[in-house]
């Protein structure tokens, strides 16, 4: 049934490139400049910082003095720290690209590896403030709101979850059976093939997001083909890719609290684009792409429900 649904699915999507080959073209280049105006000048810096300082071990030395602040929001080890830090201010991906490379080089636990990818792993500060509220929507005064709506239910689940699973390590560590051995300290390096690797590896995750970017952009365009209802293709938009989703919302609904809870809840979900992305970011490890989808549905809803909180609260006149 799977191998049918896939070859379906490719079919469709040649039909549509044949057919409607403008279109396909339209929507591959508005993907592919969204990718490199917005995505690869905002993260490829820091994808190769990253490799760089996890492969070197300097790591340790620059997350050492942000390590208390973290440690008040998240009970998480240094390392941990890096890519909550790394997940929260530079946005998706780089929270689960982080914590699978760490989780690969066996430098962070795989209990707090398997929460810290699902939580960290959201929308940039900077994308949320300048595309969504200002471009799109034209609520920039919501901003503070919408880093609450947005960050707040992960941070409280991580902390929840993080809590319980170190609690239940130290009662571990009390039974010599259980107990883990203490891993050697790591000697720290820096040469010319350690960078050339990290520039490499920069590129190769950047490419390949751009590739998706442009996938999705295009199976966006294919939605908006369906002979359904304006508002059913902004839903099905939304869920598939959000950018897109969102950039159809005031187009499609005048009144503006509901254009804010459903941009809320899009960005908070992420996309099946966000989701197939996050994929390619965490092969080769044992973390589960099922719980974080799962995690991500919770997450949608906690924000819409956010979102429609603040709007009652505070509502803005269509």
């Amino acid at each position: 049934m799977k191998k049918k649904l896939i070859f379906l699915s490719l079919v469709i999507f040649t039909g549509y490139i044949l057919i409607f080959p403008k279109d396909a073209v339209s929507a591959a280049s508005c993907g592919l400049v969204l990718w490199y105006e917005q995505v690869l000048p905002t993260l490829l810096p820091f994808a190769i910082v990253s490799n760089i300082l996890i492969s070197s071990g300097y790591l340790e030395y620059l997350i050492k003095p942000f390590s208390p602040l973290i440690r008040f929001l998240l009970p998480v080890s240094d390392n941990g720290a890096f890519v909550a830090l790394s997940g929260f201010l530079f946005g998706f991906p780089m929270g689960s690209k982080n914590c699978a490379e760490l989780l690969k080089r066996g430098q962070i636990e795989k209990k707090e590896a398997d929460i810290l990818f699902i939580i960290t792993n959201n929308i940039s500060p900077v994308f949320i403030s300048s595309f969504i509220l200002n471009q799109q929507l034209k609520m920039p005064s919501r901003t503070v709101a919408s880093y609450l709506i947005l960050y707040l239910p992960p941070l409280l689940i991580g902390k929840l979850i993080l809590h319980k699973n170190r609690k239940e390590s130290s009662l571990d560590t009390l039974n010599p059976i259980h107990a883990v051995a203490k891993r050697p300290a790591s000697r720290s390096q820096m040469n010319f093939k350690i960078i050339d690797a990290g520039i490499m590896n920069g590129f190769e995750t950047l490419t390949r997001l751009g590739g998706y970017i442009m996938l999705f952009s295009m199976i966006a365009s294919i939605l908006q083909k369906l002979p359904f209802s304006a508002n059913l293709k902004l839903i099905f938009t939304g869920i598939t890719e959000i950018t897109n989703g969102i950039y159809l919302i005031p187009k499609t609904i005048t009144h503006a609290d509901s254009q804010y809870i459903l941009a809320m809840a899009f960005t908070a979900f992420g996309g099946l684009s966000g989701i197939a992305q996050t994929s390619s970011m965490i092969k080769d490890t044992t973390l589960s792409l099922r719980t974080y989808c799962q995690m991500k549905v919770w997450l949608m809803i906690s924000s819409g429900i956010l979102a429609w909180l603040v709007t009652l609260c505070f509502p803005i006149s269509s």
